[in-house]
């Protein structure tokens, strides 16, 4: 009922950072840092959405709702996250501000989110002044670094949306002062319309000047011609009065930027001139505008808190009081729902901690859901209202892409930090975000597949920054475990299955005809999502010449294969079409498994070290690049097994099987085949008939128990919170590689990177990641399936202790979940040493998802918010607690 009447209308749609991105750019050199700031964001029109603080909008980003406030001490009105460029850090971009993600629904009809802000002058020149003194191999100086909220001197701005029908939305604004001392803020809830008109352009999407103006009593009318008449009512003050209402226009402030002429006096950056500078002028006295805020002044004794109510309603919902006992009625039952939607979602097996984490871990996934609006054409041609775009564009960034158009909400990976989808990302976001809103999952997959992303070629977009560059090609992976995952009632989406998998074809033949350099089936993606975990920049040419061969490269290719084969024999029971189509992934994952096994002596594998490396093929010759990282792990993730009654029931692709095993006896030793035992006690004539299945994987049964022990070893990869992107053996003794008279090293570095490449700001030779430590669990997972309890190994490696792999699997994901538990001194890892959020009431529950996480301490790194894939942790404490509830361990 609620999906029919569109309650997913509005949302935390609302971009937490437009300035700085490549959409917003239209400089010859594609420094978009530089040419769109964060001090010209207060000033300066955005072209292609906008940001604010937690705030709202509609799903095509119309009119935006969302919090101003000022302390009366900063230079600035702060309407927007402040943090550094690339750059300006030393470990790249990084939002420097303190913010949660507490609660939310699919549909958004209750939300929840705190902003922390110091009740001292907000120390912008001391952020960027000490990191831009800082070196790679220093921390990030952060907020909390610069004292600034010692002895809990901040004010807590927490803000609540409820919704009482689709067009009908409740916001409370709770301010708590936490400090010891009486603190002022101005709070400007502020109400505006995204520009669509100044482009010079026309058409859809491109709508004429809407308008907010002064409505009958504590009211402001707003009015567009698509989205129609909507209505902010406000309340009074804490104090009994209502608030100042002020106007302008979400127009370019070209005098302050440009030293041009405005063509209104009344501009975007009016706001912050009235209330820090005290002018009277600089606000429209018309009652009217694109741009409204409401002026409320506020005064907080030490550990006073007030609250003050807003209510955004469309002119299709029913009337009545705008407050009352009915507001808080609404309030109530919204939370009472959210309540019992994650009581639904979330395992009850859960005990306090691990539920507080996962609700807050699914909030920041679906408050990184945003309006993302980009299309090519229009930004390399230029808009006609506007200067030029240089002619450098259209040879530059994305000029290839020129079919792109994107004007939908994406989930992104992290609202700040990368306010912009990447293929891969969202592949992984896609899997907790099916027990949420299955629906979304679906239709997110399904997005990214269609023609006006996809390129005509079958290459996927990879992310603004570089459309064309190369993600791992896991969205297949997502799609099938989303299919499996979403079933009702037993019956699955066969037609989602289908349309991903029609797609899919596309995409693999890109793959394969673009990253197969010689035909050999060995691939070298260059970029592959790992960044900077290489001997070398992979997504460039090799500073020793020839070809890199990748084994992380050739794996993802198996992986992508053995998936679409199990995808095509689940569409193949109803339709014998997709038998054909089978057997060619069947026999292309061979081919592939045997490349990386076999092609010129052993592949990829030594068989000395016992592992799997990348290699440079030059002059003939095979140097292995004997780096042991996750390049060498993830050959492990390919693993599929298919069930002999799936193969009988399919006589065209059976046949073919059958043909090739007795046929192609070259390439068929990269297969497993067993035959599973009856169960134990069955007595004779009784037992079932044996369970037969054939193993898809790329290492021998002899090859994955080599590699799983370097997996497993306390010294190398397995870490106390998961495991690691690179052995810990390179912290005393770095990989070195000298070739025809050049050096290059590579050294563990477990948190932030010590080197430039990817600009810093991501780092893989070192820290745990969620995406591959998940696919590794559950690839093992997969290897139990197949061997059975017979197969053990020692847990970690040394120590003596044996554990089957699907045991080792749970360990795994134990270690993952305990990054965000505390310990029996209230201390989370992901905190660092931080004693504040151990014990401190207003500290001690809150939980930031970061990108990645300090090999040895589970210690956060990169992006402070990256709740997308990190958001894979709910997967994690769900299987410790099942395990937990089954043997009675703690």
């Amino acid at each position: 009922r609620r999906r029919d009447r569109n309650w997913k209308r509005w949302g935390p749609y609302l971009a937490e950072r437009q300035w700085g991105t490549v959409r917003e750019d239209y400089s010859a050199d594609g420094a978009c840092w530089e040419y769109f700031t964060h001090d010209q964001a207060r000033s300066r029109a955005y072209r292609w959405g906008e940001d604010g603080l937690l705030g709202i909008t509609d799903r095509e980003c119309r009119l935006a709702l969302a919090l101003a406030v000022w302390n009366g001490r900063d230079p600035i009105l702060k309407e927007r996250l402040f943090g550094l460029t690339g750059p300006e850090g030393n470990h790249g971009e990084d939002v420097k501000e303190l913010y949660w993600y507490l609660d939310a629904t699919p549909t958004s009809s209750y939300l929840k989110a705190l902003y922390r802000y110091p009740t001292a002058a907000y120390p912008y020149q001391d952020l960027v002044d000490e990191n831009r003194k800082r070196s790679r191999l220093d921390p990030e100086y952060e907020i909390l670094d610069t004292g600034v909220m010692d002895d809990n001197r901040f004010v807590d701005i927490m803000a609540e949306y409820a919704k009482a029908g689709p067009d009908d939305i409740l916001m409370t604004v709770t301010v708590t002062n936490h400090g010891p001392e009486e603190a002022d803020l101005h709070l400007l809830p502020t109400l505006w319309f995204r520009n669509t008109w100044s482009w010079g352009r026309s058409g859809e999407g491109y709508w004429a000047r809407p308008s907010i103006r002064k409505g009958p009593g504590s009211r402001l009318d707003a009015e567009h011609e698509t989205l129609g008449k909507m209505a902010l009512a406000y309340g009074s003050g804490p104090d009994g009065n209502p608030p100042e209402v002020l106007f302008t226009g979400n127009e370019t402030n070209a005098a302050r930027l440009f030293g041009g002429a405005n063509a209104s006096p009344y501009v975007k950056d009016a706001f912050h001139e009235r209330v820090v500078n005290g002018r009277l002028d600089a606000v429209s006295p018309d009652g009217a505008g694109t741009k409204a805020a409401l002026w409320y002044r506020l005064t907080l004794p030490a550990g006073g808190s007030c609250s003050i109510t807003l209510r955004l309603t469309g002119a299709t919902e029913k009337g009545g009081p705008a407050f009352g006992k009915e507001f808080q009625q609404i309030v109530k039952a919204r939370r009472r729902e959210a309540d019992e939607f994650y009581a639904a979602v979330l395992s009850k097996d859960l005990n306090d901690e691990e539920r507080s984490v996962s609700r807050q871990a699914a909030a920041g996934l679906l408050w990184s859901k945003q309006f993302f609006h980009y299309v090519v054409t229009d930004w390399l041609e230029g808009d006609p209202g506007q200067a030029r775009p240089p002619d450098s564009r259209r040879s530059g960034r994305n000029a290839g892409w020129s079919h792109l158009f994107n004007r939908d909400i994406i989930s992104m990976p992290d609202g700040w930090e990368y306010p912009w989808y990447a293929a891969w990302d969202l592949a992984f976001h896609m899997i907790p975000m099916a027990r949420l809103d299955p629906e979304f999952a679906k239709e997110q997959l399904v997005l990214f597949l269609r023609e006006w992303y996809m390129h005509p070629n079958g290459q996927m977009a990879a992310y603004e920054f570089a459309l064309d560059d190369v993600n791992p090609p896991v969205h297949a992976w997502a799609a099938w475990r989303v299919y499996k995952m979403t079933a009702v009632r037993g019956r699955r989406d066969r037609v989602f299955l289908a349309r991903c998998f029609q797609k899919l074809l596309l995409n693999f033949t890109w793959w394969v005809n673009r990253k197969d350099a010689d035909g050999q089936h060995i691939f070298s993606g260059g970029f592959l999502g790992l960044d900077n975990i290489g001997v070398f920049d992979r997504s460039k040419p090799l500073p020793t010449g020839g070809q890199l061969e990748q084994a992380d490269g050739t794996a993802w290719m198996a992986f992508y294969c053995t998936t679409m084969l199990s995808m095509a024999l689940e569409l193949a029971r109803d339709d014998p079409a997709y038998e054909d189509v089978a057997s060619k992934f069947f026999e292309h994952f061979v081919a592939i498994s045997d490349a990386m096994n076999l092609l010129g002596g052993n592949g990829l594998w030594d068989e000395g070290d016992g592992f799997y490396y990348d290699q440079i093929h030059v002059k003939g010759k095979y140097v292995p690049l004997k780096l042991r990282s996750m390049v060498g792990l993830l050959p492990l993730i390919t693993c599929e097994i298919l069930e002999d009654e799936t193969i009988a029931a399919l006589p065209g692709f059976r046949k073919r099987m059958e043909w090739f095993l007795a046929n192609r006896k070259d390439l068929v030793g990269q297969i497993s085949y067993m035959t599973a035992p009856p169960p134990a006690g069955s007595g004779k004539g009784t037992a079932p008939p044996a369970h037969r299945h054939r193993l898809l994987a790329i290492p021998s049964r002899e090859r994955l128990l080599k590699v799983v022990r370097y997996l497993l070893d306390e010294s190398e990869f397995l870490s106390p919170h998961g495991l690691r992107s690179l052995s810990k053996t390179y912290e005393a003794n770095p990989y070195v590689l000298r070739y025809d008279g050049q050096q290059f090293e590579v050294g563990y570095a477990p948190a932030e990177g010590d080197t430039g490449l990817f600009g810093g700001n991501s780092n893989w030779r070192g820290p745990i990641w969620f995406p591959v430590n998940w696919l590794i669990i559950e690839a093992l997972e997969r290897y139990h399936h197949f061997y059975g309890d017979d197969l053990t190994v020692e847990f970690p490696t040394g120590s003596g202790r044996q554990l089957n792999l699907k045991d080792v699997a749970s360990e795994l994901a134990r270690r993952l979940g305990s990054i965000f538990l505390p310990d029996d001194n209230g201390r989370r890892p992901v905190n660092g040493g931080d004693t504040r959020y151990a014990g401190d009431p207003a500290w001690k529950d809150l939980v930031h998802f970061f990108e990645y996480f300090h090999g040895d301490t589970g210690r956060g790194a990169g992006a402070s918010h990256q709740t997308g894939w990190t958001a894979l942790v709910i997967q994690c404490l769900e299987e410790t607690a099942r395990l937990r509830a089954k043997t009675g361990r703690t």
